[in-house]
């Protein structure tokens, strides 16, 4: 079959790159038919580019993906994904069978509509959401960077590949990304962006008219151009991005959209939806691919076979290098990227437990969590610390994380800069990489400009860690701009994130030992800017706080009224107790640090913790969510609607967050 006159042109250029790239538009273009629905266009444009990576660059064996030394890959316009499941199962990873790709977006196949971290080997993240595949892989160059300066560059020295288009650089965390890599000098992360010219409104012009490369290099980026149909100019232009030793690099590269389609290449028709049939057979017929379905021809699939395996040679010799290292130093690395924790991790934290026992402490519980980091950080080196220009605040950088990353050094501490959306997606980076446990800080007010890098952490089952201090109004004047009351409902809501607002220092020791052992689920911290006392006194050795909830006071064997608390109103909820008590009333304080620990723990010990009487919750904070705990939100003690600017003491007193409301509330129920 003869191809049509400009894509002979084209295919002259590096005409076996092109026949290689081929295989992977017409898989994309039969799944997206099958499936009856998809995005064909950007696979079909991104083929030659993404042919020429792996073909000739990308280091990576088929048969070992998890191989901690190959390159990453990073698609962040997830949208292709039949790109990358094309690629996939092209080089022979086992679990891209064929029928995996004839399933796309089918129930129960590992070929999801956007690539899911954990469905299949080779996916380095979920992307979909644009941008944010760009903001992870800038943690994964920054987990690279530092892995290498700890362990050395002949067990550490890969790349960090993305593919990304319009959208990736319309959105705020593209900027963020963009600019931190460039400010850190990240030289290890290359971006291959699909310069199309469409978006789904149409083109560009309509919203979309900077100058991309400009931009990058106003954010000290490497840049080069070039023709992204054309593989030698491709491979001449990844390189040299290769070479680069200073400079994140930008390989911006001009296509074609929906490219071999006779009527929709170049438009936005081709973006999300089936070419349908008979164009798909005229751009089949354009582009010269004879086979039939799902075929491909055999010389082409050996051809990519040989390109899956290529980087077992270089693989085999990665391990010879880890086998001859000094058992010790390869046991910690092999540690490391198990996520294991340190053998002295135990003792670190009975020091420190017993430490707040022998001596209790008043104090803000962004302070207490500042005194668990100074004994865990210095026990888990793999912990790397960061806050979004909040340091002084959060209380994030404590001694053995006192060394700056930097363009010159890769310290364990990242300044992220007010890029709090940028930063929360980096760490998942980092710990997508492997080797690191990542905590950022930044104000509970401002987990909004995270959430949706929260919601990926969750959706992936990665611990990264969230820092939030400054938890509610209790931070005072700065007034309802900064006063979360929302939030933490919210945050509750995101199926797979812990929630922890812990009560006083010891529950804050407690939060940090579940977050550091948690490589699984992400956590996030809700922490206050107004000191408590603290409420356990009495030592012991099991984390309370990881059931969820528990009776942190009993008053009289038999209950009246239950008080239920989070955070800094446990001690609030605690004076109401006793001065119910003092006047006869049977009283249990249960302090609720974690409602979905609380809620996964068996039916019968959270029955025992909530009791048969009447039950108050008391957060300062949004009363929405309570009711699965108490009868109505008449019986919450918390905020109706947003707070203001005053003293701390003073918003209580105006809000009604009083110990004077708790009782008045308990004697009507109980009198009731």
């Amino acid at each position: 079959m003869t191809q049509a006159p400009h894509i002979a042109a084209k295919a002259a250029l590096d005409p076996q790159n092109f026949a290689l790239a081929n295989c992977i538009r017409a898989l994309t273009i039969d799944a997206v038919e099958a499936a009856k629905s998809g995005h064909p266009g950007a696979p079909m444009g991104m083929a030659d580019a993404a042919t020429a990576l792996y073909r000739n660059h990308l280091k990576f064996d088929a048969s070992n993906p998890d191989w901690p030394d190959r390159d990453r890959f990073v698609l962040s316009n997830g949208h292709a994904s039949m790109m990358l499941y094309a690629l996939l199962h092209l080089t022979g990873y086992a679990d891209m069978t064929l029928d995996q790709v004839k399933a796309f977006r089918q129930w129960g196949a590992i070929t999801a509509g956007h690539p899911e971290y954990g469905h299949a080997k080779g996916i380095e993240t979920t992307t979909g959401p644009l941008g944010q595949g760009l903001a992870t892989a800038v943690g994964m160059a920054l987990a690279e960077r530092r892995l290498a300066a700890e362990f050395g560059s002949d067990l550490v020295d890969h790349h960090t590949y993305v593919f990304l288009g319009d959208g990736c650089l319309q959105e705020g965390i593209g900027q963020e990304a963009i600019s931190l890599a460039g400010h850190l000098g990240l030289s290890k992360l290359i971006i291959l962006y699909d310069d199309n010219a469409i978006t789904i409104d149409g083109p560009t012009s309509v919203s979309f008219s900077e100058d991309v490369p400009a931009r990058f290099r106003a954010c000290g980026w490497h840049v080069q151009s070039c023709d992204g149909h054309d593989g030698r100019a491709l491979d001449t232009a990844i390189a040299a991005a290769k070479a680069e030793t200073a400079k994140p690099s930008l390989i911006a590269m001009k296509t074609v959209i929906g490219f071999g389609s006779p009527n929709k290449a170049g438009t936005y028709a081709v973006h999300g939806a089936p070419l349908g049939a008979d164009e798909a057979a005229a751009t089949k017929a354009a582009l010269g691919w004879t086979s039939g379905p799902f075929e491909i021809p055999a010389e082409l699939i050996a051809e990519w076979r040989r390109i899956g395996a290529r980087g077992a040679d270089e693989r085999e010799a990665w391990e010879a290098r880890l086998a001859a290292r000094p058992a010790a130093e390869r046991a910690e690395f092999l540690r490391r990227l198990s996520g294991d924790l340190p053998s002295g991790y135990e003792a670190a934290l009975a020091e420190a437990r017993n430490a707040l026992f022998t001596a209790p402490k008043k104090a803000a519980t962004r302070k207490a969590s500042q005194m668990a980091l100074e004994t865990l950080t210095a026990a888990v080196p793999e912990m790397i610390g960061g806050s979004a220009d909040l340091t002084g605040s959060n209380l994030t950088r404590v001694k053995a994380v006192d060394s700056q990353y930097s363009r010159e050094a890769s310290g364990r501490y990242i300044g992220y800069g007010v890029r709090e959306f940028g930063m929360a997606a980096a760490m998942n980076g980092l710990c997508l990489h492997g080797g690191f446990i990542p905590y950022g800080g930044t104000f509970l007010v401002f987990s909004d400009y995270c959430r949706n890098a929260i919601r990926l952490s969750a959706l992936m089952g990665v611990g990264t860690i969230y820092v939030m201090t400054h938890d509610s109004i209790g931070l005072g004047e700065d007034g309802p701009t900064h006063q979360p009351i929302e939030h933490l409902a919210s945050l509750r809501a995101i199926p797979g994130l812990t929630v922890l607002r812990p009560a006083d220092t010891v529950e804050t020791l407690e939060a940090w030992d579940i977050a550091i052992r948690n490589r699984k689920r992400p956590t996030l911290m809700a922490l206050s800017r107004q000191d408590v006392p603290q409420l356990r006194l009495q030592a012991g050795a099991e984390n309370l706080t990881a059931k969820g909830a528990y009776v942190i006071r009993q008053f009289k064997n038999e209950r009246d009224v239950t008080l239920i608390a989070t955070g800094t109103e446990v001690a609030l909820a605690v004076e109401a107790a006793e001065a119910l008590d003092a006047e006869g009333y049977g009283v249990a304080v249960v302090s609720m640090p974690a409602w979905d620990l609380f809620d996964a723990q068996p039916q019968a010990y959270r029955d025992e913790v909530l009791g048969t009487a009447p039950r108050i919750a008391i957060e300062a904070a949004g009363k929405f969510g309570w009711t699965r705990y108490v009868v109505s939100e008449a019986d919450v003690i918390g905020m109706p609607g947003f707070g203001a600017s005053a003293p701390a003491d003073r918003l209580y007193q105006e809000f009604g967050i009083t110990k004077e409301a708790i009782i008045a509330r308990a004697k009507a129920l109980v009198g009731g």
